[in-house]
């Protein structure tokens, strides 16, 4: 079935490309058309367009088919072209020609696009649930690592003292950075575009503040063919926010991965959360953090696609539109098991004993050094020259119990202020 036919076959080759894989995309956003087409059924009877008994029927059906979809019953046969045509075909079996009357003033464009504001804005909260959840059990680690001192680095070179507490909530508060993207693009998609129909409205009185309400949108896209000019715009947004989340975890990622190493030797995990080698028994291979780097990677190319697919269009719907949702809907999907994994998996992490009197860490506190000499009234160049020249000549010898004691320091991690940064 289609919501376009009209009383002729299509060539099966050329539906079968226009069609790709929708049908399984559209599993993800079937609850969401299912919950618009009842506000859309409120409304119409509020117009007089359908009587009260058919609203009561429609209702019926349709939250029927919503327990459908809770409990994976529902499934869309090939015979069907997409989700929104299976739904009607469903309320016509069920309740004959009042089911025919669940499309009326609206088009499948303003159908899809209802459907996936609802889809991202359930998500988008969902995901922002789940950064709260790694933001604290970063913290916690913080807090309970605050006195293991560890080497930082810059050019990958032995640079000057951090700590695991300032690691840990370093990527805990980078965290705030991308729940502040996150929100920005909830905004975005809490506008309902319902009403729209095909881009350019109704004749019929439909009441468009009467569906925001029911949808419990923020408010509504107002203009009809700025809701339709949304979509793209909209998956561009979101691509960029959950390209920036993942940005933060893959880099969280790749030093988790660096730290394993023998050469670094700084943290470990339990033998359970590792995998081996088929010929070399000893490796306790990081392959979680490798995926989670890999597919965090991956989903920050996202945002190019998404231009890519949308750049330029003319105002209007295009078939092109249907190529943004299998790669978004899957990078939720997929956000949402990294966050899940990420917070599981670092809170087994084991912290080493890092010695730092070893020769290799031997220049780590030369800045803490010639602070020493500034603080005891030596210009600072000339600090640096003095403990330059030790260094050059083999002579330098560390200070280890130098304190650092400003906001954000190894020594003051501040880490009230993060947790209370956090937006609520």
């Amino acid at each position: 079935m289609k919501l376009w036919d009209k009383g002729f076959s299509i060539d099966k080759q050329i539906e079968n490309f226009t069609v790709g894989n929708d049908r399984e995309i559209d599993m993800h956003i079937a609850k969401y058309d299912v919950q618009a087409s009842i506000a859309h059924a409120i409304m119409l009877e509020s117009i007089g367009i359908i009587t009260n008994n058919e609203l009561k029927k429609l209702q019926k059906g349709l939250r029927e088919l919503a327990d459908d979809i809770e409990h994976s019953t529902f499934i869309i046969e090939a015979s069907f072209e997409d989700v929104h045509s299976k739904i009607e075909w469903e309320l016509t079996n069920k309740l004959g020609e009042v089911g025919k009357k669940i499309h009326t003033a609206r088009s499948r464009n303003d159908q899809v696009l209802v459907a996936l504001h609802l889809y991202y804005k359930e998500n988008l909260s969902t995901i922002d649930t789940k950064i709260h959840t790694l933001f604290e059990t970063l913290l916690d680690l913080a807090e309970t690592h605050k006195k293991s001192l560890l080497p930082g680095y810059t050019h990958l070179q032995v640079a000057m003292p951090s700590s695991f507490g300032l690691w840990f909530s370093a990527y805990a508060e980078l965290l705030i950075d991308d729940v502040y993207m996150l929100r920005a693009v909830s905004k975005v998609v809490d506008q309902n575009p319902l009403g729209s129909a095909a881009g350019y409205g109704s004749s019929f009185p439909i009441d468009r503040e009467l569906t925001t309400k029911e949808l419990n949108f923020a408010t509504l896209k107002y203009n009809v063919v700025a809701a339709q000019l949304s979509r793209g715009k909209s998956e561009r947004s979101i691509a960029a926010a959950l390209g920036g989340l993942c940005n933060t975890m893959a880099r969280f990622a790749m030093d988790v991965c660096l730290y394993m190493s023998q050469n670094f030797n700084f943290i470990s995990f339990p033998d359970e959360l590792t995998t081996g080698s088929s010929i070399m028994p000893h490796k306790k291979n990081p392959d979680v953090f490798e995926l989670i780097r890999g597919k965090c990677n991956k989903i920050q190319a996202l945002q190019t696609e998404m231009l890519l697919i949308t750049n330029n269009l003319p105002t209007g719907y295009h078939r092109d539109f249907q190529l943004l949702k299998e790669n978004i809907i899957n990078a939720f999907e997929d956000v949402k098991e990294i966050l899940d994994i990420f917070n599981y998996a670092i809170q087994q992490v084991i912290v080493k004993d890092i010695d730092l009197n070893d020769e290799k860490y031997q220049y780590l506190f030369t800045v803490d050094s010639i602070n020493n000499l500034v603080t005891n009234g030596m210009s600072f160049r000339e600090a640096y020259q003095k403990i330059g020249a030790q260094v050059q000549a083999g002579k330098y010898t560390p200070d280890l119990g130098k304190q650092h004691t400003h906001i954000g320091s190894i020594h003051n991690l501040s880490l009230d202020k993060i947790r209370e940064k956090y937006p609520r």
